[in-house]
């Protein structure tokens, strides 16, 4: 039976809500996309009359989608060239998603999509239901199949995971700013000391391209190792312009949540710096620049106001 205008509303209704779950479920906007529209398909090839509650029906058929692509991804990502990293959303994204709690925002921030790598498919898919939107232990048991008693032990076991790999907490928003300015200043000056302060002994660099983009494979581990790196990184020279294409805009901003060092290039974003700050220093700089990766940053870019550039690279 074909659906009527009431039933397409429904689902595009609901579907702010399902990009926001599959993009916390798979890391990728497009990927989540997909998702969505593939729900969609099934909700048009079902008797929706016959469903009580679509809202249910909806979230059960996408998370199965997403549990299935989740599977399949992992086998996809261990061919990978180089390291995998999610793909960023900037600010104001709607495949954000609620943004109300401490849970909600920190479920989304790119550390902890990082670490949602480390779980199971079950195990992400209830730490992502309950953490981000509150589903019930019940109904997140119906919508996988298990028993209340067994969703509440994947629960806890996966928010054991992500809190293991995350020991230290996070700053507020404008001290953390002041810091991403303070590291900008420090890495345009070519000198490594300042940079070293501002960074925890551990720090890490990791960088995605995906064989499309120079990445190194393996990512920068310590201080002084992670001064050096950032140190070149924004060092002017003709190869890098010529690599580019030209000579980027640097701006600060945040995606998924958090600060942010964006370089865009005649409109088009080529890099996201994500950056973890903690109150012991910078610990993690997270760094896409697989073009494949940066299609929707390009396409938010060009739609929102971001202001004047800090500077421009190369």
């Amino acid at each position: 039976m074909p659906l009527t205008v009431q039933d397409v509303e429904r689902f595009e209704a609901s579907r702010p809500r399902l990009e926001a779950i599959a993009y916390r479920l798979l890391g990728s906007a497009s990927e989540a996309e997909d998702a969505v529209q593939d729900t969609f398909l099934r909700w048009q090839a079902t008797d929706v009359d016959r469903i009580e509650v679509p809202e249910a029906w909806l979230t059960k058929a996408l998370t199965n989608l997403c549990l299935n692509q989740l599977t399949s991804a992992r086998a996809r990502r261990e061919m990978y060239v180089g390291q995998w990293l999610p793909e960023p959303l900037l600010a104001g994204d709607p495949m954000l998603g609620p943004a109300d709690t401490a849970e909600q925002r920190d479920s989304v921030s790119y550390a902890v999509l990082t670490l949602m790598e480390r779980l199971s498919p079950n195990e992400r898919a209830v730490y992502v239901l309950r953490e981000a939107f509150g589903y019930p232990h019940r109904e997140i048991a119906e919508i996988l199949d298990i028993s209340e008693a067994a969703a509440q032990q994947v629960f806890h076991r996966a928010k054991k995971h992500i809190a293991h790999g995350r020991t230290r907490s996070e700053i507020d928003e404008a001290a953390a700013r002041r810091i991403v300015e303070e590291f900008l200043t420090a890495a345009t000056t070519g000198r490594t000391e300042p940079l070293v302060r501002l960074l925890t002994e551990d720090a890490v660099a990791i960088g995605d391209g995906g064989g499309k983009v120079p990445a190194r494979a393996k990512a920068f581990e310590g201080a002084l190792a992670v001064a050096k790196f950032m140190r070149g990184l924004f060092k002017p020279s003709k190869a890098k312009r010529d690599i580019a294409g030209g000579s980027p805009e640097v701006h600060l901003t945040t995606a998924n949540g958090l600060p942010a060092v964006v370089a865009v290039l005649d409109g088009r974003v080529i890099g996201v710096m994500c950056l973890e700050i903690t109150a012991e220093g910078i610990a993690a700089f997270r760094n896409q620049v697989n073009p494949d990766k940066l299609e929707r940053a390009t396409r938010r870019w060009a739609a929102s106001d971001h202001g004047e550039p800090l500077f421009s690279a190369f």
